[in-house]
């Protein structure tokens, strides 16, 4: 319970700040936070960016049947550096995996811009995913030493709002790229502008959140963090490797993909117990909800979202361009609601908030194919996402801070590492099982027509998307029940 208490260094770094009259974008805080959200702002560009690009860049390298590997392999690495990340940091300081992340995540850019084959771009790929591993979870720890507590709502909700503009324009601008320059560009031009957040945030990260966090000596829990734990280390590799598995047998629906599936599932079972806080599957109150609720919101939520363009090309007509619009205001909504849940005057009703997010979230999930039914309008998707994306921001930013609150300094980089492991994991396994359900129920065939000539090919494909978005609600509506559970359980007295 100790996380729980006034720490005397925050409680320091508080009233210097207040004497100081600055925010964020105060004197003291003004390099850190234009760094650290520039680096957001070119992961998020990158990563809205990309899928325009693959397309193109799988024709060329002649690589499309591994096509998909060029998004997993993003993901599997990831896992890993961000367990390797928690441990650096609780170590060493955020500075040495953040510096690194950044150096990794360019130099993959880099391979993916000059492979000859496919599969080097999909090792340039996993390097990238290594690296940005390696950041986010950094970025936490850096949030949860540099500033105080009552700022990290509003950082937090910053790093949302740098996803707004680049889910907008990067599709653009990487289509543009893609057809004026070559796909090469839309990897090729980001790594020199990875320079300007270096020379902004990583002085500022040495002055104030570098190094190791002091152990009491009479304090065995903070001691035994300080430690290099190569069990973590071996955990991560298991899991990373059951990932791939288990993502390689979802694309492959045949018999003998039982194998790796079962091989993966054994690697990651114990491994995913190892790594998350005692108490996560059974929703135990406090830090293991918060980690839970992450998982369940995101791997829900972005599960759905993915079959969205989808479902709106082939059995609604619309452009791929209009398909990605609809879902555009999704980006401001989001930054709306990290915004929402970043003022003081709501700190204290944060469980309220994350509790009326999941039913926004659930709500939309539901409501979104209802489209599949000619007389609702396509509208209504774009509606209810926004509204969704809104519940994200409220949901998503509040998990992080209440990681950040219930995490003991020493302890800050595991536990960042298990909240972001608990968000990928359940996006990838959510995504694979939703797409099998989705494959065995007919959906290979959705793109065989823009619109399915007759009614009963139409009523088929509708069964298929709604195997996906079914089990989708029910798991965010389990996450309803998840929020109610984020705080410490409230003493009753009984007066005598």
């Amino acid at each position: 319970m100790t996380a729980l208490k006034p720490r005397a260094a925050d409680t320091a770094a508080e009233l210097l700040d207040a004497e100081l009259g600055g925010g964020v974008l105060g004197s003291r805080y003004r390099a850190l936070s234009v760094g650290i959200v520039s680096v957001v702002l070119l992961i998020a560009f990158e990563a809205t960016a990309v899928g325009t690009a693959m397309p193109v860049a799988a024709r060329e390298l002649r690589g499309v049947g591994l096509y998909a590997f060029g998004f997993s392999a993003v993901f599997t690495t990831s896992l890993f550096g961000m367990v390797v990340a928690g441990q650096w940091a609780d170590r060493r300081g955020p500075l040495g995996p953040l510096a690194a992340g950044i150096s990794a995540f360019a130099a993959g850019l880099l391979l993916c811009g000059t492979a000859g084959t496919m599969w080097l771009f999909i090792g340039g790929r996993a390097v990238q995913g290594l690296g940005g591993g390696l950041v986010i979870v950094a970025l936490y720890v850096v949030v949860g030493r540099a500033y105080p507590q009552r700022l990290q709502p509003a950082v937090l909700a910053a790093f949302a709002a740098s996803w707004v503009i680049p889910s907008v324009i990067g599709p653009l601008v990487a289509g543009t790229l893609t057809e004026q320059l070559g796909w090469r560009w839309v990897f090729l031009g980001i790594p020199p502008l990875v320079l300007v957040p270096l020379a902004l945030a990583l002085p500022a990260i040495r002055r104030m959140a570098s190094g190791p966090v002091t152990a009491a000596d009479d304090d065995p829990a903070a001691v035994r963090a300080a430690r290099f734990d190569g069990r973590r280390i071996r955990l991560a590799l298991a899991i990373s490797l059951g990932t791939g598995l288990m993502q390689y047998a979802a694309q492959d629906l045949r018999w003998v993909s039982l194998l790796p599936a079962a091989a993966g599932a054994a690697l990651l079972v114990p491994a995913v117990r190892g790594l998350l806080p005692r108490g996560t599957y059974r929703a135990a109150r406090g830090l293991p909800s918060v980690v839970l609720l992450r998982g369940v919101a995101a791997g829900a939520f972005i599960s759905a979202e993915s079959f969205v363009p989808l479902m709106l090309v082939t059995q609604r007509g619309l452009s791929p361009t209009l398909a990605g619009l609809s879902l555009a205001v999704g980006g401001a909504t989001w930054a709306l609601g990290s915004f929402v849940q970043s003022r003081p005057r709501v700190e204290p009703y944060r469980e309220r908030l994350a509790v009326a997010g999941m039913v926004l979230v659930t709500a939309a999930i539901a409501t979104a194919p209802t489209v599949l039914i000619p007389s609702v309008p396509v509208v209504v998707v774009a509606v209810a996402w926004g509204w969704g994306c809104f519940g994200m921001g409220l949901v998503i930013s509040s998990t992080s801070v209440l990681l950040l609150k219930l995490s003991p300094p020493e302890e800050s980089g595991a536990n960042s590492a298990a909240l972001q492991i608990s968000d990928g994991l359940s996006n990838v396994l959510l995504l694979a099982t939703g797409g099998a359900a989705f494959a065995a129920l007919g959906g290979g065939a959705v793109g065989a027509h823009v619109v399915p000539a007759g009614a009963a090919e139409q009523s088929a494909h509708a069964a298929a998307f709604a195997a996906v978005y079914v089990p989708m609600a029910a798991v965010a509506l389990v996450g309803v029940w998840v929020a109610t559970r984020l705080g410490p359980r409230r003493e009753v007295v009984v007066p005598v």
